[in-house]
């Protein structure tokens, strides 16, 4: 079996499947686990990214202005590969490479014997994301029992412990900074999983945009920062576009001290097994009795790398 990987959950649902080894090509993205690093990258981004928010959204912009994705695939290499099965994606045109993209990239191996299969993953809540571990696993000949298995019972185990006495903490997740996105598809589950209220989104439904003023009226007791694609010192630099807004100073959770920046790169906005973490972190983050000396505070935020447990075995 060879397999592409063109999407970095789809990658690490391969590899928790046990078939690290067939795999044969990746994104651009794909980085976790960290062997997959010396695989050959069969796509790259069209749009600038080095930029700020704002300078990403109005390249991603610009681009599908003239163009119907924000993303190249090199079809030689990718048939160079001999691929049996292609993994990607129809949830987001901006977030990853599309199927409308590969369908393009191997359009010219009509006829030709051997075209891989391709597995297009479309996870919008978190059984979902469990649907689509079993879709790849019956792709590449695996059982996905075991890991699925483990995924639920993880999540099961944070859903049914004691949670904070009172009201649940009214929460707003934001996806992009600038313009200001909150958080859809699972996010809402996993607050309301972790024991909190969710403010913006809907279980299921695309990451809505929305204005400051919304934000600053439903004034959230929590509010917790991973946009998507970008690591925390990334986020920490665009938080400027935030904290420089007069209103900002004004929210009980600033007032509070309850923001909370977390990785969307690695955790959040990755629809594969490692969303078991990210309810993890939620959890710690709405948890009264987290320990603090695990949670660092950088440039005024209260910081989440990763999961108290990996955290601690550090």
């Amino acid at each position: 079996m060879r397999i592409v990987s063109l999407l970095p959950s789809a990658t690490e649902i391969v590899c928790a499947l046990g078939a690290a080894g067939d795999l044969v090509g990746r994104s651009h993205e794909c980085d976790f686990p960290a062997s997959v690093a010396s695989l050959p990258a069969c796509t790259e981004p069209k749009v600038r990214v080095d930029g700020d928010s704002n300078e990403i959204h109005a390249s991603v912009t610009e681009i599908l202005r003239n163009d119907i994705s924000v993303y190249r695939v090199h079809s030689e290499l990718l048939r160079e590969l001999r691929p049996d099965v292609i993994v990607t994606q129809v949830q987001c045109d901006v977030c990853a490479v599309s199927l409308r993209d590969v369908e393009a990239s191997i359009a010219s191996w009509m006829g030709v014997e051997g075209r891989p299969r391709i597995v297009a993953l479309n996870p919008g809540t978190i059984d979902g994301i469990l649907d689509d571990v079993a879709s790849v696993a019956h792709a590449i000949g695996r059982d996905p029992c075991e890991v699925v298995s483990s995924m639920r019972s993880r999540m099961e185990a944070i859903t049914v412990r004691p949670h904070r006495a009172g009201p649940r903490p009214r929460v707003a997740t934001i996806e992009w900074l600038s313009p200001l996105m909150a958080a859809g598809n699972w996010i809402p589950e996993l607050i309301e999983m972790a024991g909190g209220e969710n403010l913006f989104g809907r279980a299921g439904e695309h990451s809505p945009w929305i204005d400051l003023e919304t934000f600053i009226r439903a004034d959230p007791d929590v509010i917790v920062v991973f946009p998507c694609g970008f690591s925390i010192d990334r986020t920490l630099a665009d938080m400027p576009l935030l904290t420089s807004q007069a209103a900002w100073h004004e929210l009980r959770a600033v007032r509070m001290g309850n923001v909370f920046v977390a990785d969307g790169n690695q955790y959040f906005n990755r629809p594969g097994p490692r969303i078991v973490e990210s309810l993890e972190i939620l959890a710690e983050i709405l948890d009264e009795t987290t320990d603090d000396s695990l949670v660092e505070q950088r440039q005024g935020f209260r910081v989440v790398t990763a999961p108290a447990s990996l955290r601690s075995a550090l």
